[in-house]
Formats: C-alpha cells, sequence, structure tokens
C-alpha cells in the first residue's frame, strides 16, 4: 500500500484534481475513512480534474448526486445503507458507464471492489487539517495521478 501525507485540505484537493485529470470513462474510485477524514474534500477536487464547476456536497442524505465535466461523476455515499442489497437496487456502475463513480463508505457494496479503478483509505493526519491516504489499489493509468507528490511532505 502507498502511503501519503496529504498537509491540508487543499492537499487532499490536490490529490483528487489529479485523480479527476487522469480519470477514465467507466472508472470507479472508492473512498475509504471515518466521518470527517476528507472524502468529499477529495471528491471536490476529482470533480475539478474533470472540468466540473460545480459545487460538490457531501450526498449523505440524498444517496447520490451528479455533476458534469469532461466525463460525468456519480458521487454517492452509502453510509446509510442497511444492507449490500440497498446498495445494488441504486445501479450505481450502471449509472456511471460513460463517467466516472465515487463512493464513499463502499464496504456497504462488497461487490464494486472488483470493478474498483482506485481504492484509497483516508484518515486524520497529525494537524487538525492533515490527512493521511493510504493508496490499496490503483489501475494503471491512474498511477502516475497518485504517486506523484500531492502536496504531501
Amino acid at each position: 500500500m502507498l502511503e501519503l501525507q496529504l498537509a491540508d485540505l487543499e492537499a487532499t484537493v490536490e490529490l483528487g484534481r489529479k485523480v479527476g485529470a487522469a480519470a477514465q470513462a467507466g472508472d470507479v474510485v472508492l473512498l475509504e475513512g471515518p466521518l470527517g477524514a476528507g472524502k468529499t474534500v477529495l471528491v471536490r477536487g476529482l470533480a475539478q480534474g474533470l472540468g466540473s464547476r460545480d459545487d460538490v456536497a457531501s450526498p449523505t442524505f440524498v444517496l447520490v448526486r451528479h455533476y458534469a465535466g469532461r466525463l460525468a461523476l456519480v458521487h454517492a455515499d452509502l453510509y446509510r445503507l442497511n444492507s449490500p442489497g440497498e446498495a445494488d437496487r441504486l445501479g450505481l456502475l450502471e449509472l456511471a458507464e460513460e463517467g466516472v463513480l465515487v463512493v464513499e463508505w463502499p464496504e456497504r457494496a462488497p461487490g464494486l471492489a472488483a470493478a474498483a479503478s482506485l481504492r484509497v483509505r483516508l484518515g486524520l493526519g497529525p494537524t487538525a487539517t492533515s490527512r493521511l491516504a493510504g493508496i490499496v489499489s490503483v489501475a494503471p493509468h491512474l498511477e502516475a495521478s497518485v504517486t506523484r507528490r500531492a502536496g504531501g511532505r
């Protein structure tokens, strides 16, 4: 696992921008980590990297949000789901066939793991705004985007 220290929120956004710039249609990005770890902050950068000018907000209560850009971005937050069956009924992979799917709390939909282009575990860093990012798996076309320094120290 590749470990990155993201010095501040901007570094978390920048990592997302780099991933978004390299993303291809059909990519699935799984984001793991506790509440407040920076998952939605990373998605904000990913949307920017895809050329979206939309304001990214957590989809915790609506489950799925869509953003326009070079590729469509489908942002799902599965925190409130109670079973993998609920996640299956959302049809997330189908929603994002022509774009990029980003899923927060992917452990609530274990079937998505096989489709992952990138899996990131985010955690709190040593300061209030720093984060730790563990890159668990990455597709070759996204590898350079996460191995270049992203505001890490």
